[in-house]
């Protein structure tokens, strides 16, 4: 454990921060866990977000599993939580290293102790390559791949490294894309491939090559299974080219793979991977280890009417092995209407970019009430959730309602902790956000 890790679990917590009890003294994060504190209680202040830790346990358990038994790693993608004590737990089951989708991103979990990272995007130009080393100057056991889809990025990186000798080796990965970032044709990323080519020096050289594929979907399933299988089928088709350039020696990554088409992925490299004895794929999915009630859920369905979550000859139910691992809680705060209830939740504290979040159950003096079933969330405003609720349903002010929520990655950033529940629902862990 970094220095910086092991001073966050002593940094105190006061009533400033979501959930904490007003008036409460202030706690060091590591004994939060030891209050008995409960969403739905009284004393924590609502709204707030809270992590399933059993439910997280086992969607960590099924997607190692998943990508051991296709010969694969996996580089989870920090992004979506940014807590470097969740990055670590992934890397305790099983994870070949952490993703990261920019240079402050990358500076979180190598203070935090964390030396393999993918850092899964260009990060721009002159200044931003000088910032790059900058950081990196001062982690010399770093190991860093880094998406380049143009000569400019490569140019710009090459002139940083040769401006100081006191840099760890970055690696360059020529990222192939569709709908986002990436270069789209062979033509593109071999003019890539030749400028880290003639740039390489033992500090600088090309570690492999890369690809996203969630930023082809459409809304058209057909058409978005068309344009993955063509991103997948032009990035496997550069392996060998790639290969044919730096010999057959030097270890090479593959990676892909978010965390609804990850399935599509596999189909895709597995075999140009497995052709090639000193290559590896490295899938990068991160939100899936919390899931959701919405998008997420969504695309599983999706996974499962393709028939893709196998785990070795084994046909397995993504849709129903993976369980949603987030909530938020909130107060009801008014029923000015017999349909209408109003909550102390807005789009301060919960995602609405892929969906409304979902009313799940009621609760009421620190007892679970009943699930909320036809309730629905119409809209939010800042600090208000207006909820629509059925016939004769029985919900007062004071009320507590848990809600899940749609997309993790725009959701958890609201907030700077992460309230670990057990079974019950009791606070029993406390994980800090790094969002900055």
């Amino acid at each position: 454990m970094s220095d910086l890790h092991a001073a966050s679990e002593t940094v105190l917590i006061d009533d400033r921060v979501r959930g904490f009890p007003p008036g409460n003294p202030p706690l060091p994060l590591a004994a939060i866990g030891k209050q008995g504190w409960k969403p739905y209680d009284g004393r924590m202040a609502l709204p707030l977000i809270s992590l399933d830790r059993q439910a997280f346990s086992s969607n960590v358990e099924l997607m190692m599993a998943y990508v051991k038994s296709h010969g694969a790693e996996i580089a989870p993608h920090a992004k979506t939580p940014m807590s470097t004590a969740l990055a670590d737990a992934l890397i305790a089951a099983g994870a070949w290293g952490t993703t990261v989708a920019d240079i402050r991103q990358t500076a979180v979990l190598l203070k935090a102790g964390q030396r393999r990272l993918i850092l899964a995007n260009e990060i721009g130009g002159a200044a931003a390559a000088r910032r790059l080393a900058a950081l990196l100057a001062g982690y010399p056991d770093a190991e860093v791949h880094v998406f380049v889809d143009s000569t400019a990025l490569v140019d710009a990186l090459r002139s940083a490294w040769r401006e100081r000798g006191d840099l760890p080796p970055l690696g360059l990965m020529v990222e192939f894309g569709a709908g986002r970032a990436g270069v789209r044709s062979s033509d593109a990323a071999a003019a890539v491939l030749d400028a880290i080519v003639a740039a390489e020096t033992p500090t600088f050289r090309l570690t492999g090559i890369a690809a996203y594929e969630g930023a082809a979907a459409t809304s058209d399933a057909e058409e978005t299974v068309l344009r993955i299988t063509a991103l997948m089928a032009m990035t496997a088709e550069f392996l060998p080219k790639v290969r044919s350039r730096i010999g057959t020696e030097r270890p090479l990554l593959v990676t892909a793979g978010g965390s609804v088409f990850f399935d599509m992925v596999v189909v895709g490299l597995s075999s140009a991977v497995a052709a090639d004895p000193a290559c590896r794929l490295v899938l990068r999915s991160g939100a899936i280890f919390f899931h959701d009630h919405g998008i997420y859920e969504r695309g599983l369905a999706g996974l499962d009417a393709r028939g893709g979550f196998r785990i070795g000859a084994e046909l397995a139910s993504a849709a129903s092995g993976f369980r949603p691992a987030l909530r938020v809680w909130a107060e009801v705060l008014s029923r000015p209407e017999p349909r209408l209830a109003i909550c102390g939740l807005g789009m301060r504290d919960v995602a609405m970019d892929q969906g409304m979040p979902r009313p799940l159950a009621l609760y009421r003096n620190g007892a679970r009430l009943a699930d909320l079933r036809g309730a629905e969330v119409l809209r939010l405003n800042d600090q208000h959730a207006f909820v629509a609720l059925a016939d004769g349903s029985d919900v007062s002010v004071g009320d507590v309602v848990e809600c899940g929520i749609s997309h993790p990655c725009t959701c958890l950033d609201r907030h700077a902790i992460l309230y670990g529940l057990d079974p019950d629902h009791s606070v029993t862990a406390a994980y800090l956000t790094s969002f900055g």
